[in-house]
């Protein structure tokens, strides 16, 4: 039970960063990490920590796909990671 709140963490600890990293290698002009990868983080569990980022660095806030999809996933996410906790215990 301890490993699935473990895993959510750092997923959601390596979405926030995703999104500090893509908003700075933005700022520089730098190679980007890409929307897809931002989106499969998001949906295995990582969605909370994206979102977090997206709110705090001021990133992908133009695009309408992450405003408003990001936080519904992040309900689902954490419904999701509840019933799999609920239905182990």
């Amino acid at each position: 039970m301890y490993s699935i709140l473990v895993i959510y963490v750092i997923l959601n600890v390596y979405g926030f960063l995703l999104m500090y990293i893509d908003k700075n290698r933005a700022k520089n002009n730098k190679w980007r990490i890409s929307e897809k990868h931002i989106w499969i983080v998001s949906m295995v569990g990582g969605a909370l920590g994206t979102t977090f980022g997206m709110k705090q660095f001021r990133h992908k806030t133009k695009h309408k796909q992450f405003v408003i999809l990001l936080p519904v996933l992040t309900i689902l996410t954490i419904a999701i990671y509840v019933y799999i906790l609920v239905t182990l215990s």
